[in-house]
């Protein structure tokens, strides 16, 4: 099966659950508290549906449309715009008759199930397969280091002993951490023997964003093939295991990351002059990277990594910390999406679907559902009409201000959220789009 086929099927099934258990976040809560719950959806049935079927006061169905999902519940302005409903007398089993903690609970609902969702995944991840890591003894050729750091002291080798001023445990993590998390200080161990501590600018990852330089730091490895993917440009090319690369494009290849680099830098060429050593001769050959830029080669790994395993106790606080990063670091690097730059990175489906690995794999698949829950729990808890944050943020004013806005004026918020949210699709899509046809 192809990688698109794939990645497609993984995303449509990881989607499927989130989405199912998060409209469960509501539906539980509504129900408890004796709120009417009409329709319960997974993905859109605008016009017809592709299944559906009515038990009790619910009726329960699959959409054609799968952007997302919905439960409709009794006397609340949704997306559904239901003015004939709202126009009666309100009736003890509707939304709107509910005191405002309940309604409160209800619209929370959603987001609190893919909050613990994404921890419990993660918790069920690291007591399952455990953690990988490379630690400071696992890497002796060190790093080879992007020339824009090399100002701060940096040199290529360079094997990182601490990050402000304690033991790194995964040190191939380490570019994540200098764009997302606040280091102040990273000591290293020169090729010379030296050991030095560099202090880091406070604001190093505007630095990265706005220069483009999201890995200054890449493990040191010989630029020499180690497999070819079958049927890629560069096994139609002729490239073959044990090639050295010497040059791209006419440029030094001294690492495997000078190879990944000049590649993507490169991007007003589709063909690329590859300069490779085999059996002690030296050759070229031209290279044309596939519509995604894909070339199709991997090099040797030759440092370790070490696996460690956890009880069901320590998978627990261990599981609870990473889903606590995860939400910290997107956090963190959501306020880029507020700038030109930012804005052109957004994605939509396609770059979702791009997280998932083009070979099935439980683990990646699980820890990819994982995320995408704690991003929804994120997004969709920002004070937007039509998404449960606004909800909650008209909710909260109605509890602060002892008053419900009227419904005339939630009406016209939910069709203001809900066009703005339209447009976010198309452009965050669009994007997608766009990048699929230039390359970019």
């Amino acid at each position: 099966m192809s990688p698109f086929f794939v990645k497609a099927a993984q995303l449509l099934l990881s989607l499927s659950i989130l989405i199912v258990l998060h409209e469960l976040g509501h539906f539980i809560p509504a129900k408890l508290f004796k709120t009417r719950v009409e329709k319960f959806y997974l993905f859109f049935d605008i016009k017809f549906s592709l299944f559906k079927k009515k038990i009790g006061e619910t009726v329960y169905g699959i959409g054609w449309l799968p952007l997302g999902g919905y439960v409709k519940i009794a006397g609340m302005i949704d997306e559904s715009m239901d003015k004939e409903q709202m126009a009666g007398p309100p009736q003890p089993w509707e939304f709107r008759s509910k005191p405002a903690w309940q309604r409160l609970i209800i619209m929370l609902g959603g987001v609190t199930v893919n909050i613990i969702l994404g921890f419990l995944i993660y918790m069920a991840i690291i007591f399952t397969w455990g953690t990988s890591y490379v630690g400071f003894e696992d890497l002796p050729k060190g790093f080879a280091i992007e020339d824009s750091f090399k100002k701060y002291g940096f040199e290529d080798g360079d094997r990182i002993m601490q990050v402000n001023g304690k033991e790194f445990e995964d040190v191939t993590r380490i570019n994540q951490h200098l764009f997302m998390r606040d280091i102040n200080a990273i000591s290293v161990l020169h090729q010379n023997g030296q050991k030095e501590t560099i202090q880091i600018p406070e604001d190093i990852g505007t630095i990265m964003f706005e220069s483009g330089v999201l890995r200054p730091f890449s493990p040191i490895v010989d630029p020499i093939l180690d497999s070819i993917q079958k049927g890629s440009a560069a096994d139609q090319s002729g490239l073959r295991k044990g090639d050295k690369i010497l040059s791209l494009n006419d440029q030094k290849v001294t690492y495997w990351s000078d190879f990944n680099r000049l590649k993507v830098a490169d991007t007003t060429k589709k063909a690329l002059k590859v300069v490779y050593l085999r059996d002690g001769i030296e050759n070229s050959v031209t290279v044309t990277p596939d519509e995604d830029g894909i070339v199709g080669v991997y090099p040797k790994i030759d440092y370790k990594f070490q696996k460690k395993e956890y009880s069901l106790g320590e998978s627990i606080t261990k599981g609870f910390d990473f889903g606590y990063w995860t939400l910290y670091d997107y956090i963190a690097q959501f306020k880029y999406v507020f700038t030109k730059k930012g804005a052109s990175q957004v994605g939509g489906f396609g770059a979702i679907g791009n997280l998932f690995p083009d070979a099935w794999d439980w683990r990646a698949f699980w820890g990819t559902t994982a995320f995408i829950s704690i991003i929804l729990a994120f997004m969709n808890i920002l004070p937007i009409p039509a998404l449960d944050g606004g909800h909650v943020m008209f909710l909260l004013y109605e509890i602060i201000a002892g008053k419900k806005p009227n419904d005339k004026f939630m009406e016209y918020a939910q069709l203001v959220g809900f066009i703005i949210l339209i447009a976010l699709l198309l452009f965050a899509n669009g994007n997608d789009i766009y990048r699929a046809i230039t390359g970019k």
